[in-house]
């Protein structure tokens, strides 16, 4: 076995589970039980050691000792090379078969890919030019009990990608580096809301009332209050509620929202959101919001506004058009649903444009229907969609030229809504009127109607100021900053069907 420790012919699982038990059982009579170990004194990282080393001449020695750690990801020659991986990059490790102790040899022939390793030795860059390590001392910190997924050349199964994300993480370069400008972006995210003096709140994740937006929740149950209880569908309402109490004019929360919904590339059941409000503001602060902060996201993770997603170029540098549902259904369609406010007309219209909708709904939801089917797709650079109908916006004020129409926007990339803001409605007899018109518009054949928060109708008639408030669909933001056509590949551990 010139190229791996693991035979060519692939083992039955519980065969090669079997085979590197065994070998446990050899180390830990070698050297202990590696499991018993709890801590390796590294000293570099596998970028540390390039890095600091990286004016070496080919051939070129070093007198200096570095300890570093990670996974085995090749071993060949019998040991004499070993690539371990940690959380920077590869790095190799060169043991010396004719000088080392036989207690090294025997340790190295028992060693499997996937097995953390933790090895002290001396730098040089070889004369091929590799960096590499020459270990002086070896240590199993850790079995892999379990084989790795097609000697580390990459999960091709798209469900095992997901179902085995460790595996996946561990095998794909880019897997790894997706997930980390995710989670760089929402760092990048915070600090820019921190540097202008927003604050941080978090607000509860079980709810008693369904509340925030329309969607179906996820139902639990208290024990101890015997009662139902309702994975959070949007923040919304309670941190409105902590702007009513004071606790800032100026507030985001980042934070995970669940709707008990359908499963596709642009949706999973349990997402992150990122919502912020601003007293004295309307939504075209919001507006400015927006392309502020996606346009820093960009800048931070590409170092320019430009970012490719596929075969396109998208570009955040900012301001992005804005322009108006209606206005847009018409240069698209040929339809002018502003003259067609009797929601019966307007459906025979939609009919005739190949947009089929239900009977019984709102002028408003027939709007926003056809603006899905005939518009939304065609919306790949920012833009700003405004002038949103108020009968779909129930926690928005409406223009008091317009009654009809919501001080409202969403904003479209790529064809995909990525956030929803507005001049946050703060009247509360008005928002019990929009609440009681939610309640018995139409929805879905098997959706009970929209429940009547009246604690949040309490704290308005307490006085909310008037309010900006913006959401942002953080997984999507992150499909689009890192050129991931689907929602599971920005999300470490995606919603999966069970396994029989």
């Amino acid at each position: 076995m010139s190229d791996s420790a693991v035979p060519a012919a692939p083992l039955a699982a519980e065969d090669e589970l079997s085979r590197r038990t065994a070998r446990l059982a050899k180390i830990t009579e070698l050297c202990g039980d590696p499991f018993f170990i709890t801590k390796f004194d590294k000293t570099h990282s596998a970028t540390a050691v390039k890095t600091k080393f990286e004016g070496l001449a080919a051939g070129e020695k070093t007198d200096q000792s570095v300890s570093v750690a990670g996974r085995v990801m090749a071993i060949r020659n019998n040991g004499m090379f070993v690539v371990i991986l940690d959380d920077t990059d590869r790095l190799q490790i060169f043991h010396d078969l004719k000088a080392s102790a036989p207690e090294l040899l025997e340790l190295l022939a028992l060693l499997d890919l996937g097995d953390i390793i933790g090895v002290t030795g001396l730098v040089r860059r070889t004369p091929r030019g590799e960096i590499t390590v020459d270990a002086t001392e070896l240590k199993v910190l850790s079995k892999a009990l379990e084989p790795p997924p097609e000697k580390f050349h990459g999960l091709k199964d798209v469900e095992a990608r997901f179902r085995h994300r460790e595996q996946d993480l561990v095998a794909t370069p880019r897997t790894r580096e997706t997930l980390r400008a995710r989670y760089k972006m929402v760092a990048a995210i915070r600090q820019y809301l921190y540097d202008r003096e927003f604050l941080e709140v978090e607000t509860p994740m079980l709810h008693v009332m369904a509340g925030g937006a329309i969607a179906k929740p996820f139902v639990t149950h208290h024990n101890a209050l015997d009662m139902p209880l309702y994975l959070r569908i949007a923040p919304e309402l309670h941190l409105k509620r902590l702007v009513i109490g004071g606790v800032s004019e100026k507030l985001f929360e980042i934070n995970r929202c669940f709707r008990n919904e359908g499963l596709s590339p642009k949706h999973n059941p349990e997402f992150t959101s990122l919502e912020v409000y601003q007293a004295y503001v309307d939504f075209t602060a919001m507006i400015d919001l927006t392309e502020a902060i996606v346009h820093h996201v960009a800048l931070m993770l590409h170092g320019t506004g430009k970012v490719k997603f596929g075969d396109k170029e998208i570009d955040f540098t900012p301001p992005w058009p804005r322009k108006g549902m209606v206005e847009l259904v018409r240069e698209h369609t040929g339809l002018d649903l502003d003259a067609l406010t009797d929601p019966v007309a307007a459906r025979a219209a939609a009919q005739k444009i190949g947009v089929s909708t239900e009977p019984g709904l709102s002028w408003g939801q027939i709007v926003e229907t056809v603006f899905g089917h005939k518009v939304e797709d065609k919306l790949i650079q920012p833009t700003h969609v405004i002038d949103l109908p108020k009968e779909i916006s129930p926690l928005s004020k409406a223009w008091p030229d317009r009654p009809h129409v919501a001080q409202r926007f969403e904003t479209y990339v790529n064809g995909w809504e990525i956030a929803n803001a507005f001049s946050e409605l703060n009247d509360p007899r008005e928002q019990r009127a929009r609440f009681l018109e939610q309640a018995e518009q139409k929805r879905g054949p098997d959706d009970p109607p929209h429940p009547i928060d009246e604690d949040f109708i309490k704290a308005l008639a307490f006085g909310m100021p008037p309010m900006g408030g913006l959401g942002i669909g953080i997984d999507r933001l992150g499909m689009l900053m890192t050129d991931s056509a689907s929602i599971r590949e920005v999300i470490a551990f995606p919603t999966m069907r069970a396994v029989d």
